[in-house]
């Protein structure tokens, strides 16, 4: 992305990469943000503000359009003393990594640079994604996230069916709670058959097919993903393992929680 068309703002399209890869030819301090339906980006100026909620005609990023529960204008990004900050000027709560939340009455948060998913919750148990990037101030993309396997994380390929089934398996990792554990497999699989109820899932096959993806990476080198390895009690010591791999290779990112959608 040409730095030059940051001065006062370039819009993102809605199939734009996720974030989570990092922005390519990123601007000095400059903040990205992206939900479902496109995005704004803008360089750093003292004052700046982007705000972001439900009227699509009236804030820079439109997020949960057709989720009356999210505010008109949800939050606020604002540069200040060089950082870009996030407050909350809706009414529900906005939740951060960590299961962090950040409420209307309370004082901004600091952004640092890189990544940072928000969600805002919705109806029925929905949370919108937002997107934000932030360029360090020499314009870098921060250092390759920690991996046992490679450096930088090596992305692994997956089935279509294999992606679904590790989503709604992790998808407590992907929405970044504290301390998060794998679903267990029979509600995974009860999860898969409402979103694919011609599909023929059972906890069976959902156990087979985790299987069959821990073992291709093992043989590829990735340690953990065996109950050699690991000793007993395994637990979820193995699933928990390959759902952190799948994270740190960006393999799965939070973006593929459109997949659940459907679910009621």
């Amino acid at each position: 992305m040409d730095g030059s068309m940051l001065v006062e703002g370039q819009r993102l399209s809605g199939n734009h990469d996720s974030l989570a890869f990092g922005v390519q030819r990123p601007t000095p301090g400059a903040i990205y943000a992206l939900a479902i339906g496109g995005g704004f980006a803008v360089g750093p100026r003292e004052g700046r503000r982007v705000v972001f909620g439900r009227n699509k005609p009236e804030v820079h990023v439109c997020i949960g359009e057709d989720d009356r529960r999210v505010s008109r204008q949800h939050g606020l990004l604002t540069c200040q003393d060089g950082r870009w900050w996030v407050s909350n000027t809706g009414r529900l709560p906005i939740r951060l990594p960590g299961s962090q939340y950040l409420f209307n009455d309370e004082d901004s948060l600091p952004l640092a640079a890189g990544y940072t998913p928000l969600f805002v919750p919705g109806t029925r148990g929905r949370e919108h994604l937002l997107e934000l990037y932030v360029a360090g101030d020499d314009g870098a993309r921060p250092a390759p996230r920690p991996s046992d396997v490679t450096d930088p994380p090596r992305t692994w390929r997956l089935q279509q069916d294999e992606r679904l089934a590790l989503v709604v398996l992790g998808q407590r990792y992907l929405l970044h709670e504290a301390d998060p554990q794998p679903m267990g497999r029979q509600q995974t699989a009860d999860q898969l058959i409402e979103l694919q109820p011609e599909a023929g899932w059972t906890a069976r096959k959902v156990e087979h097919m985790v299987t069959a993806v821990r073992a291709r990476l093992s043989k590829a080198g990735v340690p953990g993903l065996t109950r050699e390895e690991v000793g007993e009690p395994v637990g979820n010591k193995l699933n928990d393992n390959l759902l952190r791999e799948l994270l740190l290779s960006t393999t799965l990112v939070p973006p593929d929680l459109r997949l659940l959608e459907d679910l009621p």
